[in-house]
């Protein structure tokens, strides 16, 4: 008897301190996090999203919110998915997110230069004076400038080599014939005299970042995001920590060439992106001593961010312009009205053509090259009531922002239109936060200049010189690969049938 009094009494004090707690708690001020799903043990929220993974946080946010919390690879990510939201990131509180992340979680254990990155690196003194560098040597105007010749020269071997293959009628693989180009561009501007040397640098550099993206992709979802992320089951991660080996053994090569080249060949200046990195490298006054790893680490990311994701757009451009005749025939107009037709399209004419930027406007909005802007929080602060800790990872939806139906008419149409009537004000540098394809505030892409060059020449170029007949059927199948990064599913095969033969102006 005594024993049950005992129990209940137990139970009675049990049930007072659960109640006396609970009414602590609800009187005392907590943290309020951002909505989102239920989770569930050990894989969070990975079961809700797809390969395809701006679309797939779309569908989340259409039913928790514009600000919500998934759970990936065991860590909390705010999702953004809103301008409104968006502004308060990236310029309300730009410098309290003004660091980075990088969004594939298991990738760092198969990644030798971890740690060395300048695109993902947090914000501090290592990001702001390689920012400054950008800003004054490596993409200023002026240095740009430098290397019109190679843009000039790319071109033309693109269009001399589609030439070819249309007196042979014989189809291209736009895509790769495109790639080639921006990877040439890239390569020369960065090694140039070393790719005059061996003109086979660039398809060597080419190949090694190539092979490295491969085995990229063939980290499966989980092994990237999910709990599987500890182990290479699959044996693609040690694969691809050897080729990036390899990589590393071509860049201390290409080091020792440029310091041989400094001894032998005193007192020429080399104007090429690596030169000027190498050269800081080695001033003793400078105000922040990088590495030769940092240096490596920022050419590989030049290559990644500024090669596939520039021939994905001129091929997204030229895939629409084929499935919308009307488009491609007015653009074509305009470049023959400006430019006429005894001459090639050159960078200076761009200004003139208002429709080709709507055009490359709209396929930036529809197939952005970075859905998914990364930012981590520097310090505690409130979004929308939210409490947002420091060391949150956010994620803003730039796809799922510039699909808003409530600011795009039709946003699944390709209409370039709205660039130059109702949306004309939006620029390519995020001052609208409702149109962000290079990102906005402190850590928007420092490569905008050299990619819209390239950009809008090309696509000007192929439409002025060629008519385009798909290999099979009249419309180009528009789905995207699994992944994030918006790049097309199917090759954009197809017959250039020449119209002016810029070899003979």
């Amino acid at each position: 008897m005594a024993t049950i009094i005992v129990l209940f009494a137990w139970i009675i004090v049990a049930l007072l301190v659960r109640t006396l707690v609970k009414i602590i708690t609800n009187s005392c001020p907590r943290t309020r996090h951002p909505p989102g799903p239920p989770s569930l043990p050990i894989i969070g929220h990975l079961h809700l999203l797809s390969s395809n993974l701006p679309k797939s946080l779309q569908i989340l946010a259409s039913r928790y919110g514009p600000i919500m919390q998934i759970l990936m690879g065991g860590k909390p990510v705010v999702v953004v998915s809103d301008a409104k939201t968006a502004k308060e990131i990236l310029k309300t509180h730009d410098v309290d997110f003004a660091s980075k992340y990088v969004l594939g979680f298991g990738l760092s254990k198969f990644n030798i230069y971890d740690g060395n990155s300048f695109v993902n690196c947090q914000y501090g003194t290592y990001w702001r004076f390689m920012k400054k560098l950008c800003r004054t040597q490596l993409f200023a105007g002026p240095q740009l400038d430098l290397f019109i010749h190679i843009r000039e020269q790319e071109t033309l071997k693109l269009l001399k080599s589609l030439v070819e293959r249309s007196r042979e009628g014989e189809p291209c693989d736009l895509g790769m014939e495109i790639s080639n180009l921006s990877n040439n561009i890239i390569c020369k501007m960065t090694l140039g005299k070393r790719c005059a040397e061996d003109p086979n640098l660039p398809m060597k550099i080419r190949k090694s970042i190539g092979a490295m993206m491969e085995y990229t992709a063939k980290l499966s979802f989980t092994q990237v995001f999910g709990p599987l992320k500890k182990y290479d089951l699959s044996g693609n991660g040690k694969k691809l920590i050897s080729v990036t080996w390899e990589f590393d053994g071509l860049m201390e090569q290409l080091f020792k060439e440029y310091e041989d080249s400094r001894i032998n060949d005193s007192g020429q200046e080399e104007n090429d992106l690596i030169s000027i990195l190498l050269e800081t490298y080695r001033d003793t006054s400078a105000e922040l001593k990088i590495t030769r790893n940092q240096i490596k680490t920022f050419f590989l990311e030049i290559f990644l961010a500024g090669v596939d994701t520039t021939a994905a757009t001129i091929q997204w451009a030229i895939a629409e312009l084929i499935n919308n005749p009307k488009i491609l025939k007015k653009l074509r107009e305009e470049i023959d009205s400006e430019v006429g037709s005894s001459r090639l399209v050159k960078e200076s004419d761009i200004q003139n053509l208002p429709y080709l930027e709507a055009i490359v406007k709209e396929t930036l909005r529809k197939h952005p090259p970075g859905p998914l802007l990364r930012r981590e929080c520097n310090t505690d602060t409130k979004i929308n009531k939210y409490e947002i800790e420091t060391g949150t990872k956010i994620l803003v939806n730039a796809y799922a922002i510039m699909q808003d139906p409530n600011i795009y008419n039709e946003p699944d149409k390709f209409i370039p239109e709205r660039f130059l009537v109702d949306h004309q004000e939006m620029d390519f540098y995020g001052q609208d936060l409702h149109f962000l394809p290079f990102g906005s505030g402190r850590r928007a892409c420092i490569g905008i200049s050299h990619a819209l060059i390239v950009t809008n020449v090309t696509i000007a170029s192929l439409i002025q010189c060629f008519d385009w007949k798909l290999k099979d059927g009249d419309k180009y199948d528009i789905k995207l690969t699994t992944g994030y990064s918006g790049a097309m599913a199917l090759p954009l095969v197809c017959y250039p049938i020449t119209r002016f033969d810029p070899l003979k102006e």
